[in-house]
């Protein structure tokens, strides 16, 4: 799908036990479905086909299954899927760390799943304006790229003192490394529009909008969980007392709170 555009030095964190067995799945695909399976013995695009996201196919073959298994496939440009992995790796592991595995692998799905809903509204409107059917109808997106500027996101805004090195040279804090890279690409997809540079580009747009929606609905559900909670803490039990000192013709336990 894309190659993020941007490199970058962080001090080496420890990998994550989620972070690494999405790297491990990613890479596997990449050696034995890309390079040997398709490449190599099949000569064909055949996995590209099925497992990564095309628009036609997914409006009108009806492979639902598309938006959420593009996001293991990537070019054969080496590169693409390192850059992906690495910035899995330095963003991705801390995040886990803060929330837990499954809570990232949920954060780290719905964002790439939610880059690519997005990416196809952006073809249906082009459909609905052009007679022809664009050229990004047709053409698969593959890539971790949406999922992973979903996570430069939430690392962001967890972290967003932390100092990156904008290629490697250019010191900056982490919140505005995102504003930038998020800028970057905003002019990259007005400039050149959709597919016109070869990367997906509203599709990392798409996994940074989703990243924020969800994280603004998750943190409203938390607030409200703890509101519930303080309010059930603040209500008296009701209970039950017996008196058994009362004759037998009196009408039962009596309750009051």
């Amino acid at each position: 799908m894309s190659r993020g555009g941007s490199s970058f030095q962080m001090q080496s964190i420890p990998i994550s036990p989620m972070v690494k067995k999405l790297i491990v799945i990613n890479v596997l695909v990449w050696v034995v479905l890309q390079l040997i399976l398709e490449k190599l013995i099949l000569g064909s695009s055949l996995i590209t086909y099925f497992f990564g996201f095309t628009p036609q196919n997914t409006i009108e073959n009806f492979f639902v299954w598309q938006p959420l298994t593009y996001m293991f496939l990537h070019s054969e440009n080496l590169f693409h899927i390192l850059i992906n992995m690495i910035s899995l790796w330095f963003f991705g592991s801390e995040l886990e760390f803060r929330w837990g595995s499954k809570k990232f692998l949920m954060y780290y799905l719905i964002c790439g799943v939610g880059a690519a809903v997005i990416y196809l509204f952006g073809v249906i409107l082009i459909l609905l304006f052009k007679e022809t059917p664009p050229l990004v109808y047709v053409t698969p997106v593959i890539g971790a790229s949406g999922a992973v500027f979903g996570i430069l996101l939430a690392y962001a805004i967890l972290f967003g003192e932390r100092v990156i090195y904008f290629f490697g040279v250019f010191p900056m804090q982490a919140r505005y490394f995102i504003v930038l890279i998020g800028g970057i690409e905003m002019v990259s997809l007005l400039s050149s529009g959709m597919g016109g540079t070869g990367v997906a580009n509203l599709a990392h747009l798409g996994g940074i909008i989703t990243g924020y929606i969800y994280l603004v609905l998750w943190s409203q559900s938390e607030k409200a969980g703890r509101n519930d909670s303080k309010k059930s803490k603040g209500r008296r039990n009701l209970r039950l007392v017996v008196d058994n000192e009362k004759k037998k013709s009196d009408k039962g336990p009596k309750y009051w709170n």
